[in-house]
């Protein structure tokens, strides 16, 4: 009896183990076994379309020569990031101005010579001051000029622009007085009134009355506008009348305003030519 045991519990364990190979198949049948094929498949599919994605990618198509082209054919571009690297480095390992002191303006040390010579010569401040005042009419003049007379708007409209702008910005952060501030009567606005620092009018002003100029191929003015207006920044810059920011700031806002003055002349001509009985517009 005893020796017929081993017998009966090995053919236990192969029914066992048959039944088992059974449930497997069975559950494979079921289509659960079927889902891990499925899910793989699932998987390249998604591989595959991301290597899609990336191939048509620009850079994957990029080669040696194209690189070379980059610093061959576009050299500001990468002089541009190279700055811009530069001044991620500056500005990030740079000792920032405390709250107590006076901001840092680099135009302020280059002009320094300027300024003990004015602090020392009231009268010559006065004079540059009135010379200044002059330059600004001119401006004014000009631009009114070219629309009362001319009847070309554009340096009107981009001064009108440019100045509510300013208006805007400069009341919203009003910056402090540069200490050492040289004012005087005649300097424009006249009076010794208050005004606003950021960013500089006469600035913006004569660039918006240069690009008219060269407009119209009056390279004389145009150049002689440009003069002066370097020699109105270092004035300023000199007597303390404008942070160098609000002068670079003016550069720009003359260049961005004639632009939107130029969309704006572009826009209304193209609503005037698709009004079939258009009134007369003294803007266009």
């Amino acid at each position: 009896m005893n020796g017929h045991q081993p017998l009966h519990s090995s053919c236990t364990l192969k029914t066992r183990s048959n039944k088992s190979k059974a449930a497997a198949i069975s559950l494979r049948a079921s289509g659960d076994g079927g889902r891990i094929p499925a899910e793989m498949k699932e998987m390249k599919q998604k591989k595959k379309t991301a290597n899609g994605f990336w191939s048509k990618a620009s850079f994957m198509n990029w080669s040696m020569d194209d690189a070379v082209g980059l610093f061959r054919f576009h050299p500001m571009p990468c002089v541009f990031a190279a700055s811009l690297l530069f001044f991620m480095g500056v500005e990030y390992t740079l000792r920032m101005v405390p709250s107590s002191s006076p901001p840092f303006d680099l135009g302020f040390v280059a002009t320094e010579w300027l300024h003990r010579i004015l602090a020392s010569s009231p009268d010559l401040n006065t004079l540059l001051a009135g010379l200044n005042t002059v330059f600004v009419g001119m401006q004014t003049t000009y631009i009114i000029w070219t629309w009362m007379v001319e009847g070309r708007p554009r340096a009107t409209i981009s001064a009108l622009f440019m100045f509510t702008c300013r208006g805007i910005l400069g009341y919203s952060t009003q910056l402090p007085v540069p200490q050492g501030f040289l004012g005087s009567g005649v300097d424009f606005p006249v009076g010794n009134v208050s005004f606003f620092l950021f960013f500089s009018g006469h600035v913006a002003g004569s660039v918006i009355a240069s690009l008219d100029m060269r407009r119209m191929k009056r390279w004389g003015m145009a150049w002689t506008f440009d003069v002066l207006n370097i020699l109105q920044g270092v004035r300023l810059l000199g007597t303390r009348g404008h942070y160098t920011i609000d002068l670079a700031v003016g550069i720009g806002a003359g260049v961005l305003f004639d632009s939107l003055a130029g969309k704006y002349e572009e826009g209304k001509r193209r609503a005037a030519a698709s009004t079939a009985n258009g009134n007369a517009d003294v803007f266009t």
